[in-house]
């Protein structure tokens, strides 16, 4: 198979994926929290996301 194409459908099969459990992740932290507290959960999910991806 081509490098390219195989580079192609990685990043296609990634993208998706780390989206998904960056929802996933939101989602799970939001169902047991209060109303006060989703600001805070949001913040540090938003953290994280920046973190993996790379930036401060």
């Amino acid at each position: 198979m081509d490098p390219i194409m195989i580079g192609m459908v990685a990043a296609l099969g990634v993208i998706p994926s780390v989206a998904v459990a960056a929802v996933l992740m939101v989602w799970l932290a939001m169902r047991g929290t209060d109303s006060h507290h989703r600001a805070t959960v949001l913040r540090a999910a938003a953290d994280v996301i920046r973190a993996v991806r790379g930036r401060k």
